[in-house]
């Protein structure tokens, strides 16, 4: 009865998106080459709201070394620089233009150590957000139990599936974010 009362799937499916989120992120932070993803995160003060950098500019890559980013108004050059280079990216954006250049420094085992931290705060991110689920999940049951919708019997085992649901995604954020920092440390 209560697994009908509680959407599950919904629960799940919320905390799959923190893990196609995460992923996603995990892309852009790449060891051997460049790639536009290392960029996307980022979000950029323009027109008096806070707005991801794809939508303000073109992000490219002519090198493997190399980001560039072709910004579309003017007037946001001085924005975009600026959020690129508060990023916790550790990069130094060079501008020409329009055009943003944003050279990828080599990667020694300081940078190495910079990167399995972003990588580290995007896996936080991940867990905080699947932690959010399931305390969504947990007040709705609290409310159905005192609204006398389910009993005290149902509340407790639809915690322990909400739980479980929890621990799986967060064992699958811990492992994805452990492969990910074997790569970033890889020489």
């Amino acid at each position: 009865m209560a697994e009908a009362v509680l959407d599950t799937a919904d629960i799940k499916r919320r905390m799959d998106g923190a893990l196609k989120a995460l992923a996603a992120e995990f892309a852009g932070l790449r060891t051997g080459r460049a790639s536009a993803g290392l960029l996307e995160p980022i979000t950029v003060d323009a027109y008096g709201a806070s707005m991801p950098i794809t939508q303000v500019g073109n992000i490219g890559v002519p090198e493997a070394r190399m980001l560039t980013v072709q910004v579309w108004d003017a007037s946001l050059v001085k924005a975009v620089e600026k959020a690129i280079r508060d990023s916790d990216l550790g990069l130094n954006p060079q501008t020409e233009g329009q055009t943003i250049r944003v050279p990828l420094p080599e990667l020694n085992q300081e940078r190495r150590a910079e990167l399995s931290k972003v990588a580290g705060k995007y896996a936080e991110q991940a867990r905080i957000a699947v932690r959010n689920v399931r305390r969504d999940g947990m007040e709705t049951l609290k409310r159905m139990e005192k609204d006398g919708e389910i009993s005290e019997d149902e509340h407790r085992s639809m915690s322990q599936v909400l739980q479980k649901l929890t621990d799986d995604h967060v064992k699958q954020i811990d492992d994805a974010f452990h492969t990910k920092e074997q790569e970033i440390m890889q020489v």
